[in-house]
C-alpha cells in the first residue's frame, strides 16, 4: 500500500455508536434510518481530529443540553478527543430540510415528474447548506470532506427525526 493510501486509511471512522441514555431508542423506522445513515457514513468518510495524525477513529455521539457530543477515540479505544457541537446553528437548517422532505414524500405520490425534480433539488441544496454550515462549525476541531459532511448531516438529521 502506498505512503498515501495508508495515511488516508489511517484518516476515518471505523465505527459510530450513538448513546442510548441522552438520544435513546425510537420507533423501527427511526431506528432504520439510523442505522442507515451509520451504515453510509462508515462506508466512505475522511475524517481527521485536527493535530492528531493517527486512526482510524471510533465516533460516539450523544447529546447534552443542546449540544452533540463528538467522543473521538482510536479503534481500540484510546480516548483522542472530545469536543461539544451546538445544535443551534443547525436547527432551522434541519427543520428546513424535514418540511422540504416532507413535500418531496408528498408529491411523489400524486405530482408530475417534473415538480418532483424541482422539489428534490431544493432538498439536496438545503442538505448542501447543512452539510457546508457543519463543516464549517468542525472546521478547527474535525477535517472532513464534503461527502463525509454531507453523511454526518444526514445523521443530525435523523437524531431528530421523530417517525
Amino acid at each position: 500500500m502506498s505512503p498515501t493510501k495508508t495515511a488516508a486509511s489511517k484518516q476515518r471512522l471505523v465505527a459510530v455508536t450513538l448513546d442510548e441514555n441522552s438520544i435513546g431508542r425510537s420507533n423501527p423506522d427511526v431506528e432504520h434510518e439510523r442505522a442507515v445513515a451509520i451504515y453510509d457514513l462508515l462506508e466512505q468518510n475522511s475524517f481527521a481530529p485536527a493535530n492528531h495524525g493517527g486512526g482510524p477513529y471510533a465516533l460516539h455521539l450523544s447529546i447534552t443540553g443542546t449540544r452533540l457530543a463528538f467522543e473521538i477515540r482510536l479503534e481500540n479505544g484510546e480516548p483522542v478527543i472530545a469536543h461539544l457541537l451546538s445544535l443551534a446553528p443547525l436547527r432551522s437548517i434541519v427543520k428546513d430540510y424535514f418540511m422540504i422532505c416532507d413535500s418531496y414524500y408528498q408529491a411523489i405520490r400524486t405530482a408530475t415528474p417534473d415538480k418532483i425534480e424541482a422539489i428534490d433539488m431544493g432538498r439536496r441544496g438545503i442538505h448542501n447548506d447543512g452539510s457546508r454550515l457543519l463543516m464549517e462549525r468542525l472546521k478547527s476541531k474535525v477535517d472532513v470532506d464534503f461527502d463525509t459532511a454531507r453523511r454526518l448531516f444526514t445523521l443530525i438529521c435523523v437524531l431528530h427525526w421523530k417517525g
